[in-house]
């Protein structure tokens, strides 16, 4: 039964991650360009979020991109801040703020 569930919410994601990939990636070429490129963070805030997305899904990877640009306020954190390699172990999808590092 779990590869059924597996399978299903793969095919209903899918659409999700290509949107947002499309999007976030015209933004990074477009808008990002006029604003100018000052994110704090290596990869950017927007590569991150994209990166996340693509690795975990639309639900949690957008959830980690939220945190990620959370801590890019004044104040926030900077440097290499990397996609994880997994999702973080008390991470559910009816407690989405648990995907992201907030501080």
């Amino acid at each position: 039964m779990r590869g059924f569930w597996l399978t299903f919410w793969t095919v209903i994601d899918w659409p999700f991650k290509v949107v947002s990939y499309i999007l976030i990636t015209i933004y990074r070429y477009t808008l990002s360009a006029f604003t100018g490129r000052t994110c704090r963070h290596l990869p950017t805030c927007s590569e991150f979020t994209r990166d996340a997305i693509w690795r975990f899904g639309f639900w949690p990877g957008g959830w980690m991109g939220a945190a990620r640009l959370f801590r890019c306020r004044p104040g926030g954190t900077d440097g290499y801040d990397p996609v994880p390699e997994e999702l973080p172990l008390t991470g559910r999808w009816y407690l989405p703020w648990r995907y992201g590092r907030w501080r």
